[in-house]
Order: C-alpha cells, then structure tokens, then sequence
C-alpha cells in the first residue's frame, strides 16, 4: 500500500496593521483605548493584528488619509512582513480607499467594512442575513468604480473606455436592483413582526440594550433560563432574540437586542430597523454596561446617543452594572499597589457596598451592581424587575390587582 497521503485544509491566519488618526482633542489613553477595542473588532473578524500606526493631524488627509510620509512608513513594514491587510479605524472615501490601495498593493478595510464582516459573520437568521447584506450593498454602490481601476492602466485603445464605464453603470444598476429586491424582503419580514408583535400585544415588554460585549446574553439566559448564544466576542450575536419569562405570576416579554458601538455604520443602524424596534416598542430598557471596563462610562453615552438615534431616549431605563467581579479584582489589585491599608494595617478590599456608595450609584440611579456570570446580586435585580414589571402591568390592568 502506498503512503497514505495529508493535504493542508485550514487557512493560514490573515494578517493586519491598524491605522488611526486622532480626532484633535483626543488623549493619547483614548486613541489606545480605541485601538484596543479595534484590535478586538480585527480578532472577532478572524484576523491577528501585527502593529499599530498613529497619526496626529488636525485633520486627516483628503487624499491618503494619513498624509505621504506615514503613508510610507506603513508601506515599508507592511512589505517587509508581508501583511494581508490595513485597518482603518474611521470610514474612508472611496477615493481614499482607491489612493491607499493603490500606493500599498494590500486589501485596505475601513471600521464599517471591518462591523459589516462581523455581522455577516454572526447573523444567524434569514431577517439578520437579510438585514446585513442590504448595509454591505449600500456600503459598496459609492465604491464600484474601485473595482475597475486595473481600466485606468490602459491608455486609449478601441473599446476601452466606453465598455468600462458600460460596466461599472451595468454593476450600479445590478447593485442598485439587489437593495431594492432586499428592501422588499425586509419589508416582508417586517410586516410578520408586526404581526407576531400584535399577537404580543398587552404584555408588558423589557429589552436589555448595551455596548457590545457588556454581558447582555449571558444575563438573558440567566432571567429567562434560555440558551442564547453568549461568547467574548464582540457582536456575539445580531439577531434580536425575544423570550416570555414570568416573575410572581406576571407574564413579561424580555428581548436581548444587538450590541451598539462606537461608530456604528449608519447604514446598519438602518438595515436593523426590525430588530431595533424590539427596543422602540419596550416598555422598559435594562441597560447593561461593563463596569470593569476602563471606558465604560464613554460606552455609556455611546449607547445613550444611539437611543437618541432611534428615538427611544425617553424610555425608562434600570441601569445595570456587570461584571463587579472583575471590577473588585482590578480595583483590589490598584489598592495593593498604592498601599492602601486600614488603620490596623490590613488591607483595604473593596466591596459591593462600597460600589453603592459611589458616583456611580448616584449619578446613574437607580442602578445595580451584578455578575451574570456567577450570579452574584442577581436575586436583588429579579426583584426589582418584578417590582418594575409589575408597577407598568396593574397599570395597564388595574383590575387584575
């Protein structure tokens, strides 16, 4: 018998550097902080991030972005290392994208690009499919004409030049054609929401919102005794998932919604109109944020400015603080470092109590501090749901009190 014989099936790893160019006012701990979480976008793709570039401008570059000379420097370790590809962490114009492209010879992928990869990668459903290759059509139309600079190579020539222009309107109309025949199939899929919604109708409705990666599946499964796909990934999942769970006999519906985030494609936000309206027709908003996170206060607004967008500012809101365990740790381990000790020279740990006596508390109150991870308070926040659920139900039936 002959030897038996293996072939390398998996893919090797795509490579990436990332790019920013700071807005004019902003720190040097928020441009690393920003880079952090892009870097966690480039991982969440499937990609590894091999360096980082920063560029101060008072403005970015209309042409290249970054300007000449670090446009340069980038070329040079993304030839000497062979990188696959180059991050921006804002929206490029589609002759930006053409001019770098052009000068570095790799795939150049701006922060809406980079999302609507990883939506296409998570949606799970024929709606969230649906939803995301409608926002990746409405990214490419404006970029078409990148498609067909291998063109401009060609100077004159019989049937050159009106055939190419011939084919980028034909790609434009195709394009065009694809986002009405989806807009068509959303609209389909929006009226069967409706319709699934007026069934509902009457039932008291809570939709747990959040920056992405705050915990909001993890916590859903928790309240609802589901099993809602939750993992450390940014946009773990993009389809609203809406689950009936009842509290001291009082039915409720609770909906885990997509994760918002620091420049979220405008596009998208449009393309999920029926998942966000699981969040515009809540009667209540539990907010979850990330307490352990260093920005966590900045994803706050995030979120609060998102729900501006989609008129839903005015609802009530339970914020909810999670992750306390990991916050405790960290602020422990700061506490170490700086010595702090009390007056009997032990050391100061910090505690859920102390959480509750913070700005935190009272600025954003009424509030609570969580693990949905291993379950801690969480007792304390089932009751002040049922409290809050039942308040807007023997409102809406004050006979059934």
């Amino acid at each position: 018998m002959g030897k038996q014989k293996y072939f390398e099936t998996a893919k090797p790893q795509e490579t990436a550097v990332l790019v920013a160019v700071p807005a004019y006012k902003q720190t040097d701990e928020q441009t690393n902080e920003y880079l952090d979480e892009l870097a966690f976008l480039t991982e969440t793709a499937g990609a590894v991030t091999l360096k980082r570039f920063i560029q101060k401008l008072d403005k970015p570059d209309t042409r290249t972005f970054v300007g000449s000379g670090k446009l340069d420097e980038i070329k040079a370790y993304v030839t000497e290392h062979k990188v696959d590809m180059v991050i921006f962490d804002d929206d490029l114009s589609p002759s930006q994208v053409r001019n770098i492209e052009r000068e570095l010879q790799v795939k150049i992928v701006d922060r809406s690009l980079l999302i609507l990869d990883i939506f296409a990668l998570r949606a799970k459903t024929a709606q969230a499919h649906t939803q995301v290759e409608l926002a990746q059509y409405q990214y490419l139309l404006p970029r078409l004409t990148n498609l067909w600079t291998h063109l401009s190579k060609q100077k004159g020539g019989i049937g050159m030049k009106g055939p190419g222009e011939t084919e980028i309107e034909t790609d434009r109309r195709i394009v065009r054609d694809k986002i009405s025949l989806l807009r068509d199939r959303l609209e389909k899929f929006e009226k069967q929401n409706f319709e699934q919604r007026k069934s509902r109708a009457g039932m008291v409705r809570v939709a747990l919102v959040g920056y992405t990666n705050v915990g909001k599946s993890t916590l859903m499964n928790l309240l609802s005794k589901s099993d809602v796909f939750a993992e450390n990934k940014l946009f773990a999942t993009v389809d609203a998932t809406v689950r009936k769970v009842v509290f001291d006999n009082i039915p409720f519906l609770l909906s885990d919604t997509v994760g918002f985030i620091r420049k979220l494609p405008t596009k998208l936000i449009e393309a999920f109109k029926s998942t966000l309206d699981e969040i515009r027709e809540a009667d209540l908003l539990v907010h979850v944020v990330d307490v352990s996170h260093p920005s966590f206060e900045d994803q706050i607004a995030v979120v609060n400015n998102t729900l501006l967008d989609i008129n839903s500012a005015d609802k009530p809101v339970l914020l909810v603080f999670n992750k306390i365990d990991q916050y405790l740790e960290q602020r422990e381990q700061e506490l170490k470092e700086e010595g702090g000790n009390d007056e009997e020279g032990h050391q100061v740990r910090p505690s859920i109590e102390d959480l509750k006596a913070t700005y935190m508390a009272k600025v954003h109150a009424p509030a609570l501090f969580i693990s949905a991870t291993n379950r801690i308070n969480i007792d304390e926040l089932r009751a002040e749901l049922q409290r809050r659920v039942a308040e807007i139900h023997y409102e809406r039936y004050p006979n059934n009190v």
